[in-house]
């Protein structure tokens, strides 16, 4: 486990923003080495070298995020967003097929299973999920940290949930991935974008399916997805990949250049370290909102404090320096490993004024 001053000490090397900025939920500030890989990857274009590093970076940013969520590299599968993902996934479903949902959970969790048509979607309060599975759910789809509010969810009760009625467990870990421990092994599918809690480019997301992929067929697959990538690049893929990558999408490889440092650098800090920094200060920042007046919504042991009727706030906070969101005028903190204790008083300064 890393010391404080080491912890410190890497973070200082790899941050230097110009804001005090709280916004990670939405997107995750970039490490110098990450920036440093994405400006060597463009050079290779600019200056037509062989791209063939990069193709090395998708593999290892595959093992990277694949030793975070718990599972071998052969189930991981790297393509563009969580809503694509969550196609493949609907897309498995037969007619008739019940969804079980959060109330007001991430859309790209959501939107692929409405837009069948022909799947019953149920929506329930996160606190109910666990309670509402029922004999012929088929799947339970939920985010680990909620967007809107950072509520996380009781994902042990959950999967025990499933497991007693032989419904599958899909998890989207895009707002908890790099500060709360994962365990995607514990679910059928799952899913996270990478470029807010660990801190990679835009362009890219993982999919984790199960040895035996879980009945999901490869819809979007292109040559990448073949068992040969380069023996596959004209006419239908003769073989598709043995492992998850035949779920690989054609791959965004600027954005693994610079994700695998991004990767690298979480797991230097350690998560339960990053959980245990994020979590600190974002109870500072409910301690110091109760001391105001301000009664955030619950979301114990969450990153993501979000406080009612504050959200209007944000255009003049954003103004001052201090970069948060307004979700559906909530005011939405979100606090990451290059964050301080003297960024939570500041924007309690600003608060208060």
């Amino acid at each position: 486990m890393e010391t404080t001053e080491t912890f410190e000490s890497l973070v200082r090397a790899e941050f230097t923003p110009k804001s005090t900025y709280l916004n990670t939920a939405s997107n995750g500030l970039l490490p110098a080495r990450t920036v440093a890989a994405l400006h060597e990857a463009a050079l290779l274009r600019a200056d037509g070298r062989p791209l063939t590093s990069l193709y090395e970076d998708v593999e290892a940013s595959r093992a990277a995020y694949a030793r975070l969520a718990g599972v071998p590299a052969s189930r991981v599968a790297v393509g563009a967003s969580v809503a694509a993902h969550s196609g493949v996934i609907a897309a498995s479903l037969p007619a008739g097929a019940e969804v079980l949902t959060a109330e007001d959970d991430f859309t790209s969790v959501l939107n692929p299973f409405h837009v069948r048509g022909d799947l019953k979607v149920r929506s329930v309060p996160l606190e109910r999920v666990a309670e509402s599975v029922r004999p012929g759910t088929a799947l339970v789809a939920v985010s680990a940290a909620q967007s809107a509010d950072g509520r996380v969810a009781d994902l042990p009760a959950l999967r025990e949930a499933a497991r007693d009625h032989g419904a599958r467990t899909y998890v989207d870990f895009s707002q908890s991935a790099g500060w709360l421990p994962m365990d995607a092994d514990a679910h059928d599918f799952s899913a996270s974008v990478s470029f807010k809690w660990l801190l990679g480019p835009h362009g890219t997301a993982f999919l984790v399916v199960p040895e035996d992929f879980g009945g999901l067929t490869p819809l979007l697959a292109g040559w990448v997805a073949g068992e040969r990538p380069w023996d596959s690049c004209y006419g239908p893929v003769t073989e598709l990949a043995h492992s998850a990558r035949r779920f690989d999408l054609t791959h965004a490889l600027f954005t693994f250049a610079g994700l695998r440092r991004s990767l690298d650098l979480v797991e230097e800090l350690g998560v339960d370290a990053v959980h245990a920094h994020d979590v600190a200060l974002a109870d500072r920042f409910r301690a110091g909102l109760d001391t105001l007046g301000h009664r955030p919504l619950p979301s114990p042991g969450s990153a993501i404090v979000s406080v009612p009727g504050l959200g209007g706030r944000q255009p003049a906070l954003s103004r001052a320096g201090i970069e948060v969101s307004d979700r559906a005028g909530n005011l939405r903190a979100a606090f990451h490993l290059y964050n301080t204790a003297a960024d939570v008083d500041r924007l309690l300064d600003a608060l208060g004024g």
